[in-house]
């Protein structure tokens, strides 16, 4: 029986910076749909926005991670 292959550390993190980047878009449209209603919970609204700058952070530490900072 063969084994399906393995993926590299870096394609892991690239699957995962793109869901998490849809995740972000996800999350974007959605408080652009609750606020542009003017009917939106703001307790709804703010844990959306603390969880699309939750998301941020983590995109810009994968990014970080695949391609890092080169001090020539």
């Amino acid at each position: 029986m063969t084994e399906p292959p393995l993926l590299s550390r870096e394609e892991v993190l690239r699957i995962k910076l793109e869901l998490l980047q849809r995740e972000h878009r996800d999350l974007d449209d959605a408080i652009a749909a609750l606020d542009g209603g003017g009917r939106a919970d703001q307790l709804t609204l703010r844990r959306l926005k603390k969880r699309k700058l939750m998301l941020k952070d983590q995109i810009t530490r994968i990014s970080d991670e695949i391609t890092p900072d080169i001090i020539a």
